[in-house]
């Protein structure tokens, strides 16, 4: 991976979507790839600590920001705690708190918290022939027993907590994108036949990773094998640079010496459940470098080889 930007003086535009489908561009000056990593923020804070529903001046948090759910968005994700089916990569395992933000930050009991993401190398499940830039093996190289339709990709429902928890692994990346999960939040449903259905999505967000823990997670296989200019969070097209309330998560590492044992990832999403925004047709989701992603949706996404529970 080469990670290095030709012009470090180039300005990019990026647009982010808020609630209501209000579009915002702005100017962003490039940073070098090396750079932009030296200068990253330690964010090794214990993510297994039981989550706050108010900040430490007491007060509730803002709301988060709903952003654009990108092109590779199925439905149908079962509902399941472990979405990897034997996916290789880094473990992560992911923790997210559902909270109102108009009533105080109370919990958000049976809140649908639904997740995906690439895997190591950059390829969707549903999208297995999309590009991913730069230069990496074919998505059926990888050689494991995933089901092509539903990899990487599920729901879990909140207890009275408005806590979920997911077993997956740390995503990889793809152009011009820089390493992202996908959310959803959904109210109102319920979990028939493996999957979530009806009711609103209230949230629509993404995660991000920060910049020096990514780099440190690419050398190692198998994500090395996928090479070519990564896009650091200064530079991402839908990232805003605000911290935890644009989706960045706080991670601590398994073992602090061997990253490859795994993270653990957490952040409490400020929602309110009134509102609906399910980000689909929004701008500034990124493509692949060919345009459209070019592999063809499942028609039916939830299949039976892929085990679902609660």
């Amino acid at each position: 991976m080469t990670g290095n930007h030709k012009d470090t003086s180039i300005t990019r535009r990026r647009a982010l979507v808020v609630s209501g489908g209000t579009v915002a561009a702005g100017g962003l000056a490039v940073a070098g790839f090396q750079s932009a990593f030296a200068d990253g923020t330690d964010t090794s804070t214990d993510a297994d600590a039981t989550a706050s529903a108010s900040s430490t001046s007491g007060e509730c948090m803002t709301l988060m920001s709903s952003v654009t759910e990108g092109p590779y968005y199925l439905d149908g994700a079962l509902v399941r705690k472990d979405i990897t089916e034997g996916k290789a990569g880094v473990p992560l395992t992911l923790r997210l708190t559902v909270v109102d933000a108009t009533d105080g930050c109370t919990p958000v009991k049976g809140a649908a918290v639904e997740i995906w993401h690439c895997d190591a190398w950059g390829y969707y499940s549903g999208y297995t022939t999309a590009n991913p830039g730069g230069s990496a093996p074919a998505e059926s190289e990888e050689g494991d027993s995933a089901d092509d339709n539903t990899y990487l990709r599920g729901y879990q429902i909140a207890h009275a907590n408005g806590v979920v928890k997911f077993e997956t692994i740390f995503p990889g990346w793809y152009t011009p994108r820089t390493c992202h999960i996908h959310v959803k939040v959904h109210t109102g449903g319920e979990k028939e036949d493996g999957t979530y259905e009806g009711g609103k999505v209230n949230y629509t967000g993404q995660l991000f990773f920060d910049d020096t823990i990514a780099e440190e997670i690419f050398t190692l296989d198998p994500y090395a094998k996928h090479t070519g200019s990564y896009t650091v969070l200064a530079d991402d097209m839908v990232y805003d640079g605000g911290g935890a309330s644009s989706g960045l998560l706080t991670l601590k590492a398994v073992h602090k010496k061997d990253p490859s044992k795994g993270y653990k990832g957490s952040l409490t999403l400020g929602i309110d459940p009134d509102a609906e925004n399910t980000g689909a047709g929004s701008g500034g989701g990124g493509t692949p470098p060919s345009g459209a992603p070019t592999g063809a949706p499942p028609t039916d996404s939830a299949s039976p080889s892929a085990s679902a529970s609660s």
